[in-house]
């Protein structure tokens, strides 16, 4: 506890701490559900699967296992719970500001709420179900930068430096330097490259190498600035072999996209009476 207290509590970083942990158990937990799920799903729709749709109904009648929550019928998804954490932890924070072991508590919860959330990014972003579908990576993507970004903020203090006196000159210096950063983030973004944008605002050097490298031939930037050997060059940069690795991580952390036939779409919902004891999302 001693360690504890001197490195992590007084130094301000316990918070950040249990709000990274609760991130990525959350978002492991969920993942874990939500791929059983769709297993179930896969077998009730083959009749050939060694749970044929009868057996599978009756499972789900029964309200074993884990399965979407429906309430008057309607798929409630978990980033509902999410977002209900997350306003919560954020409203007692900042009503009662309490201290430790209340303010790890708080801040937990909203970490747990934060993956719940993000783990429907792409449900979001489209206003479409495509938790399954090719887009839905999005969500992956996404759960990958709040980690990163969990992690630079639990080892920086700040993540655009301090400034320790009044002078104007150094003011004027450190406004600068923000300035800067900021600007070369949001060109990573501009040229496609929203990841490194986003984390390049707490790591200088990533914002750098982000902005002078080729823009992703799809983005803004390389649509109005490259043309011939510039376009091919980030075409080839950019192309299948990159995505295919880009896809098998994605794939690996939160589950490959299927068919239409794996989504929510071929599960139909249980009886209403019946909703409250279902789990999952």
């Amino acid at each position: 506890m001693g360690w504890y207290q001197r490195v992590l509590v007084e130094t301000g970083r316990a918070p950040a701490v249990w709000m990274l942990i609760a991130f990525l158990v959350t978002f492991a937990v969920t993942r874990a559900i939500t791929r059983r799920i769709r297993r179930k799903a896969a077998d009730a729709a083959n009749p050939a699967g060694p749970a044929g749709p009868a057996d599978e109904a009756s499972e789900s009648g029964k309200g074993r296992g884990f399965g979407d929550i429906y309430i008057g019928g309607v798929h409630i998804h978990h980033q509902v719970w999410g977002i209900l954490l997350i306003l919560s932890s954020g409203l007692l924070e900042f009503r009662y500001s309490p201290r430790s072991p209340w303010e790890e508590i708080l801040a937990a919860a909203f970490g747990a709420g934060a993956a719940l959330t993000l783990d429907e990014f792409a449900l979001w972003l489209t206003l479409n179900d495509v938790y399954w579908h090719e887009a839905g990576r999005k969500s992956i993507d996404a759960i990958l930068v709040a980690s990163a970004l969990g992690v630079i903020l639990l080892v920086q203090a700040s993540p655009v430096g301090t400034v320790a006196g009044h002078d104007i000159a150094e003011l004027i210096g450190y406004a600068l330097a923000v300035a800067i950063q900021l600007v070369l983030a949001i060109l990573c973004i501009i040229k496609g490259k929203l990841a490194t944008g986003v984390i390049g605002v707490v790591v200088p050097l990533l914002a750098l190498a982000g902005a002078v490298r080729l823009a992703k031939p799809g983005s803004a930037w390389a649509r109005r600035r490259y043309a011939g050997a510039k376009l091919e060059r980030a075409e080839r940069r950019f192309g299948p072999d990159y995505q295919r690795r880009h896809d098998r991580l994605r794939d690996l952390l939160g589950g490959g996209p299927g068919p239409p036939a794996s989504t929510a779409a071929a599960q139909p919902p249980p009886p209403p009476a019946r909703s409250g004891r279902s789990q999952g999302g």
